[in-house]
C-alpha cells in the first residue's frame, strides 16, 4: 500500500523498485537506501568501461555489491567489485568512503550508482514517556502517513483521534503539515508529552477535540478507530464518525479490526485500496478512502 502510495507501483517480483522519483530514502520504514544510478550495460565488463569514466579525484571511495538483484556466491561478489573499483579514478577506501558506489545485478543488465543509505530515525521515536500497548508501531505509524500523504507540499493532514500522538511524530519527522485531536484529555496529555520529548511544539498540534464536532476541511485524515474492550463503537456511533471523515477530508487511510466495507457504502466513502497488518493473533485492517466520486462529494 505504501509503495503504491508514494511511487505509484509496487516492486512484484524484485527486492527493489525502478522509479524516476528521488525520494529520500528514509521517508519509508521499509527502505534500506537508494540508488542513483550512474551508468547501465549488458555485461559487467561493458559497466567497467563506463564506470572509467567516472572521476573520483581527491575522493574516497567503495564499490558494494548489492543483494537486492542477482544473488552470486560470495567470491563472485567481491569479484564484481574489484573489477569495477579498478576501473574508477579515486582512492579506494573500504572503512570511511567519501562516496559508496552500489553495484546491482539485474536480470538484463548491471548497474552502478551512488548509494543513498537511509537513517531509521523511527527507531528513536520507539523510546516515549506516554504509550499505548495496543497503539501504532511506529514503522505502521510512518507507513501509514505516507499512505495518507505521499507529497507533503501544500498538504494539510489531520489525526482526529490521536492517542498518544504516534502518527502525529512520524509525520511531523518526514516534514508532513498534521493536527491531532482526540476526544480523551488523558491521550491528549500524553501526546503533548511526547511531542515534546522529541522536540515539537505541541501548542497549536495537539488539542481535544470531537472528530463529530471538529470544524475546518483538511487534504487528509489518518484515523485509528476505537477497538478494545473499553471502547467499542455501535454501529450507528462507527457510521457517524466515518461520515465526520468523510466530512472534513477528501482522502483517508483508515485503521480498524472490524469490516467496514458495509459502513463505507452507507456513508459514501469509496475503498481505493486495503490491506492488513498483523502482530501475532492482533490484525488491523487499513483502507484507503475517498468521499468524491467522479469529482462530486458524496452526499
Amino acid at each position: 500500500m505504501e509503495q503504491r502510495a508514494l511511487f505509484g507501483q509496487v516492486a512484484e517480483d524484485a527486492a527493489y523498485l525502478v522509479s524516476p522519483l528521488r525520494l529520500p530514502p528514509n521517508r519509508s520504514p521499509f527502505v534500506q537506501l537508494r540508488l542513483d544510478v550512474l551508468f547501465a550495460a549488458p555485461t559487467l565488463v561493458e559497466l567497467g568501461e563506463l564506470a572509467s569514466r567516472l572521476e573520483l579525484e581527491g575522493q574516497t571511495f567503495k564499490v558494494r555489491y548489492l543483494k537486492s538483484g542477482r544473488r552470486q556466491t560470495y567470491e563472485g561478489e567481491r569479484e564484481a567489485e574489484r573489477r569495477i573499483g579498478a576501473r574508477i579514478h579515486g582512492i579506494a577506501d573500504m572503512r570511511a568512503p567519501n562516496v559508496t558506489l552500489g553495484l546491482l545485478a539485474r536480470e538484463e543488465d548491471w548497474v552502478l550508482g551512488i548509494c543513498r543509505s537511509a537513517e531509521p530515525v523511527w527507531l528513536a521515536h520507539k523510546e516515549k514517556p506516554n504509550n499505548y500497548s495496543t497503539g501504532l508501531s511506529t514503522v505502521v505509524a510512518r507507513a501509514l502517513a505516507n499512505i495518507a500523504v505521499p507529497q507533503p507540499e501544500g498538504q494539510r493532514a489531520i489525526d482526529p483521534c490521536c492517542g498518544m500522538g504516534n502518527v502525529l511524530i512520524e509525520a511531523l519527522s518526514m516534514g508532513i503539515d498534521i493536527v491531532g485531536r482526540d476526544i480523551n484529555p488523558v491521550a491528549v496529555r500524553g501526546a503533548r508529552s511526547n511531542l515534546r520529548h522529541f522536540g515539537y511544539d505541541d501548542t497549536d498540534i495537539v488539542g481535544i477535540g470531537d472528530i463529530n464536532e471538529l470544524d475546518g476541511t483538511y487534504d487528509a485524515a489518518i484515523v485509528d478507530l476505537p477497538y478494545n474492550l473499553c471502547s467499542v463503537l455501535l454501529v450507528e456511533e462507527r457510521r457517524r464518525m466515518l461520515d465526520s471523515v468523510r466530512r472534513i477530508a477528501p482522502r483517508a487511510v483508515l485503521v480498524s479490526t472490524e469490516p467496514l466495507e458495509r459502513d463505507f457504502a452507507e456513508v459514501g466513502l469509496v475503498v481505493m485500496d486495503h490491506g492488513t497488518v498483523s502482530k501475532g493473533h492482533f490484525v488491523r485492517k487499513v483502507w484507503v478512502v475517498s468521499g468524491f466520486v467522479s469529482g462530486v462529494m458524496s452526499k
